[in-house]
């Protein structure tokens, strides 16, 4: 699955109020991003990419990838002339790796530092 766009953060907190009807009693949510109408956010315990289909995006899908089930991943940062920074995560079981864009306003190292807190557990 991969998902390209740019993205920017947003306030973990107003995450956890926009989707508590997701999380699990006690789950917290650590980081979060917005990309266009998609959504990225990394809770204590799993990986959810929200993704709005269709022309209203009344239609969403939440996927939700447990840390155990991610076997690696990687980052790569802006440059000169490409200005947005990518994060690739691999799941166990497939061969292509979910994929997400990052602006230059996203700390692309906090990103990566927030998902090797929960995978190297």
């Amino acid at each position: 699955m991969a998902l390209f766009g740019n993205a920017h953060a947003i306030d973990p907190a107003q995450a956890q109020q926009d989707f508590a009807r997701l999380l699990g009693q006690g789950e917290q949510v650590h980081a979060a991003s917005l990309l266009i109408r998609d959504t990225i956010f990394f809770t204590d315990r799993r990986l959810v990419l929200v993704d709005k289909q269709g022309i209203t995006g009344k239609k969403v899908e939440y996927h939700s990838i447990p840390y155990r089930s991610i076997t690696h991943f990687a980052v790569e940062t802006a440059g000169t002339f490409d200005l947005d920074a990518e994060l690739k995560i691999w799941i166990s079981g497939s061969q292509l790796p979910v994929q997400k864009t990052f602006t230059k306003g996203v700390d692309i190292y906090e990103v990566q530092a927030i998902l090797t807190q929960f995978v190297a557990k």
